[in-house]
């Protein structure tokens, strides 16, 4: 069988890959697709190890569904016939685990369920590998719960409260499912092993470092971009940027948009949705990109790095893994406006001692092509080991 992995770390895996008599059957499970995002990302890359296999999703937009994966391989749940799942699929959640093991996947030798919302709850075929890559437990079930609780509405708190025992249980019920778990980073392994008890191997997501560069000109405003949730805490951005009159740039949108914008001084400025070109020069322009929010692993930074641009962070969750305190950026210990604004005096400072040209190479340690490599070398083993095992193997080998 010949499939187009790079598995040369693994030997036993690659000679699996050679010997069987078809290629695997393989599905992608990913939680939704409405959106891009670092998830949507990951399934990309997954997608070029395995261009033929069939994805599988709760609810999509089709007008962003169809950038990822061809109609005919895409599979959506029930909940896609549900008016406005789309849209509002975070309040379909109760519903989600009964989705999840409605979903079809007899036939399919290798599964591969992309996690952060629900992805890891199909029922997988006796014979199947069941490999989880997991960029976060789910927020809202577990370290999170009470921040998403204070900020839904009445009655998704209400919902919430009376199906959250029943969805832990779940939760962990269904990583039993799971033969092997990837974590996107050592923080979400020590997540992973705190929820489900399960051991995770870390491989750090795909960034495209390549498509950033480093700039000659350089602004006078720090930067935020992504998706305006609470978890992120742009609100300490706003507040510290507003108390040392300093420029803050924010792009992207969210649930939080209007609060935020409540909030903001005149040094403030929302430039909405930008284009990649736009967003590209506001990474490479930036006096630094700040990261107030607790991430699991942060692709942004990683960019912003790849453009030459240091990092002022919240010094805990996956910025302990991408950026370097005193080279690549700073970090602050607490989430408050004062240690925030603290950490931003202090990088004034010294701002001058930032090498881009060292930040950068830092970032081309996270590029797509390692990923690839190692993402598909833990396949062929995670295979190379399901032979082995299964009862008559050697003997047909």
């Amino acid at each position: 069988m010949r499939v187009e992995l790079d598995l040369q770390a693994t030997v036993r895996g690659a000679h699996v890959l050679e010997s069987k008599a078809r290629p695997p059957k393989v599905a992608i499970v990913h939680y939704w697709l409405v959106g891009s995002g670092g998830g949507e990302n990951v399934v990309k890359a997954m997608l070029e190890l395995f261009p033929q296999a069939d994805v599988f999703t709760l609810v999509e937009d089709p007008a962003f569904s169809r950038t990822i994966v061809p109609r005919d391989r895409l599979r959506t749940s029930f909940l896609q016939r549900i008016p406005g799942a789309a849209r509002h699929y975070r309040a379909l959640l109760p519903l989600m685990p009964t989705a999840l093991e409605n979903l079809d996947l007899r036939g399919y030798d290798l599964i591969i369920s992309s996690e952060s919302g629900p992805a890891k709850g199909i029922v997988p075929p006796l014979d199947a590998v069941h490999i989880c890559y997991c960029h976060s437990p789910m927020r809202y079930l577990w370290d999170q719960y009470h921040e998403y609780r204070e900020s839904a509405g009445w009655l998704q708190r209400l919902v919430l409260s009376l199906c959250i025992t029943r969805l832990r249980l779940w939760d962990q019920a269904s990583s039993l499912r799971v033969d092997r778990f990837i974590a996107n980073s050592r923080y979400v392994a020590s997540r992973i092993n705190r929820y489900y008890r399960r051991p995770a191997h870390v491989i750090h997501p795909p960034v495209d470092v390549d498509d950033f560069a480093v700039s000659e000109t350089r602004g006078d405003y720090y930067l935020i971009t992504g998706r305006h949730v609470s978890y992120k805490r742009i609100d300490l951005a706003i507040a510290a940027c507003n108390a040392l009159g300093r420029k803050l740039v924010i792009t992207g949108d969210g649930p939080e948009t209007a609060r935020l914008r409540a909030s903001a001084g005149p040094t403030i400025e929302f430039v909405g949705r930008c284009s990649f070109a736009d967003l590209k020069r506001h990474y490479s322009e930036c006096r630094a990109f700040l990261m107030p929010g607790e991430e699991d692993f942060g692709i942004a930074p990683v960019e912003a790095m790849a453009s030459g641009r240091p990092v002022i962070a919240y010094g805990r969750g996956g910025a302990r893994e991408t950026v370097v305190d005193g080279k690549t950026g700073l970090f602050f210990a607490e989430q408050t406006v004062e240690s925030l604004s603290e950490a931003m005096l202090a990088f004034e400072g010294r701002e001058d001692r930032f090498e881009p040209a060292a930040i950068r190479r830092h970032a081309l340690g996270f590029a797509k092509g390692r990923f690839m490599a190692e993402f598909g070398a833990f396949v062929g083993d995670a295979l190379a080991t399901a032979q082995e095992l299964r009862p008559g193997a050697r003997a047909k080998d």
